[in-house]
């Protein structure tokens, strides 16, 4: 139990930092409420899950290749950008209003998916810190512990993602009208920083 209050908060430790992921769910929950907030973090943690499964299928060596590092920057930075611009774009939008009424869960579980898929930041931790964690537990435990340990990263994960859907919910329902354009613009600020760092190391991969 102890080991598995470890990768909890292992899970929690690499959710925290400040990212495209954070940032979008504190907009949209802002905006939108608890539900949309946590639904672009639980569309992330999916796409997590497809890495971890890549790379204990030993599919890892595909990620590496220039090819896909090249693909993945250059549309996590179209995905960031057009997030970061649609974010400014509709920072004087009512909560509530037509313009982001009718952006569904599933919409929001797509954009957080895409956000995290096409993240190479992401494909860097699940080589690195998972692939490392695999390599050893493989080594030393048996398979059921194994199970064990990536779960208990996940639930840390989806801790986090209930935590900031929580957070931005709060702001949703007691912030006024100018502290929610200001979540929006630092929001959109964020995304679109991440998305020109995420350009600036695909033009790298392609002419460095």
């Amino acid at each position: 139990m102890n080991s598995f209050l470890t990768y909890i908060v292992l899970g929690i430790s690499l959710s925290a930092p400040i990212g495209p992921i954070n940032a979008a769910q504190l907009d949209r929950g802002a905006r939108m409420g608890f539900f949309q907030s946590w639904m672009i973090g639980l569309g992330a943690m999916c796409a997590d899950l497809v890495y971890m499964l890549l790379i204990y299928f030993g599919l890892a060596h595909f990620l590496n290749t220039p090819f896909m590092k090249t693909f993945l920057w250059t549309f996590g930075s179209f995905v960031l950008l057009y997030t970061g611009i649609d974010t400014l774009k509709n920072i004087n939008a009512v909560p509530g209003s037509a313009s982001r009424g009718a952006q569904t869960g599933t919409s929001a579980f797509r954009s957080g998916f895409l956000m995290a898929l096409m993240n190479p930041l992401s494909i860097l931790f699940w080589l690195g810190i998972y692939g490392s964690i695999l390599a050893k537990s493989i080594e030393n435990q048996h398979f059921d512990q194994v199970l064990w340990n990536s779960m208990g990263i996940f639930v840390g994960i989806l801790l986090w993602d209930v935590v900031m859907a929580m957070l931005s919910s709060f702001f949703h329902r007691f912030t006024g009208p100018s502290m929610l354009r200001f979540i929006s613009l630092a929001a959109g600020i964020c995304l679109l920083g991440f998305g020109i760092y995420f350009g600036s190391q695909a033009f790298i991969q392609l002419f460095g």
